[in-house]
């Protein structure tokens, strides 16, 4: 694929619906790159005194703002409302250089359902940080909005900015940028982070672009890394450094879609799981937990504990109740796992 024959590329991929999801295909050779390439796409318009791209169909809405902030240094940041399932997937020009890396922040609110037909918005919260020529998969839901904070960094810029003392563990940072192929997740590791994207969401909406403004953004774009990088390290794999095809990583992705769309089960399976995405338990499973630092089974627990948790928080829902959610079958089990993730029981956390 490269961007000269990128018109006749989305002509034929673009919202094609396949296993339940329409696609939605860019380029990722760079943050220029990404901007031509949707530029091309018939949905977008472009205001270039705003720094913005804004696309509209009958299956989604977003814009995106984005910002060069230094040479090698761009913030690109995503507002999207989906009104039906999306599969968003990154690809590269093979006939044009990728050496950027990307760092995303994203704060998703979905939809639960209530008793009453109402709904409850929830938040679903990761990190992602890839490396280049890593084709990435995210799956988005139908009646979901979100926020996606993404700063792309060329390794050149990385080993003159990142070798500060503000980020303590600068040399496994540079360690890390030097390995091949790769995309690791993280759940939510930082609350400061939210309080940072609220923020940086204020500068970029304003009309205003003035050199303050412009200051401002990219010392929250900084902020906004330094939260990662003071967190990412709750275990080894920065340092260890795994390297997965891009076929490995779109097979993880698929598996955490099936997880997802039946947390309210109890957990399937590895081998269901497997079948499904047409690969080998062992390798599923030592994958997964490269990506995502989790087995499937602790993944598939600590989503639940999250999910719990906001609906004890949020809702009204009886406590038993959450525990059917949350896809156990008894309330003693439930508390017992809830007291052992957050310290203390339910009907504590709710008041």
């Amino acid at each position: 694929m490269t961007l000269d024959n990128w018109p006749k590329h989305i002509q034929k991929y673009l919202f094609l619906l396949k296993d339940g999801f329409f696609q939605f295909p860019y380029l990722f050779n760079s943050p220029q790159i990404m901007l031509d390439s949707m530029l091309e796409l018939p949905i977008s318009r472009h205001f270039p005194e705003k720094h913005l791209i804004t696309f509209n169909t009958s299956l989604c809405k977003a814009k995106m703002y984005y910002r060069e902030m230094d040479e090698g240094f761009w913030l690109l940041t995503f507002y999207m409302n989906m009104k039906e399932n999306i599969m968003a997937l990154s690809g590269y020009d093979n006939n044009q250089s990728s050496d950027y890396y990307l760092l995303t922040f994203s704060v998703f609110e979905y939809k639960f359902p209530l008793k009453d037909g109402s709904a409850l918005s929830l938040l679903s919260t990761c990190w992602t940080f890839s490396k280049p020529n890593t084709e990435i998969s995210s799956y988005f839901y139908k009646q979901a909005d979100g926020k996606f904070f993404s700063i792309a960094i060329r390794k050149d810029w990385a080993k003159k900015n990142l070798t500060s003392k503000k980020f303590k563990e600068r040399k496994a940072i540079l360690n890390f940028l030097n390995g091949k192929r790769g995309s690791y997740t993280w759940l939510d590791i930082s609350q400061k982070a939210h309080e940072v994207g609220a923020d940086l969401s204020d500068l970029l909406e304003k009309e205003s672009n003035s050199e303050a403004d412009e200051a401002a953004i990219k010392k929250k774009s900084m902020k906004l890394m330094t939260e990662f990088f003071d967190n990412c390290f709750i275990d080894s794999r920065i340092e260890d450094n795994i390297s997965l095809s891009n076929l490995d990583y779109l097979n993880v992705s698929r598996a955490e879609k099936i997880i997802l769309q039946n947390l309210h089960l109890p957990f399937i399976g590895i081998e269901y799981i497997a079948k499904e995405v047409n690969t080998s338990p062992t390798k599923l499973k030592a994958n997964f937990k490269a990506v995502f630092g989790f087995s499937m089974l602790q993944y598939h627990k600590e989503k639940n504990m999250m999910l719990a948790r906001q609906l004890i928080k949020k809702s009204d829902f009886d406590i038993q109740d959450i525990a059917v959610i949350a896809g156990y079958d008894s309330a003693g089990r439930f508390a017992s796992s809830f007291k052992k993730r957050f310290g203390k029981l339910p009907s504590e956390d709710r008041f």
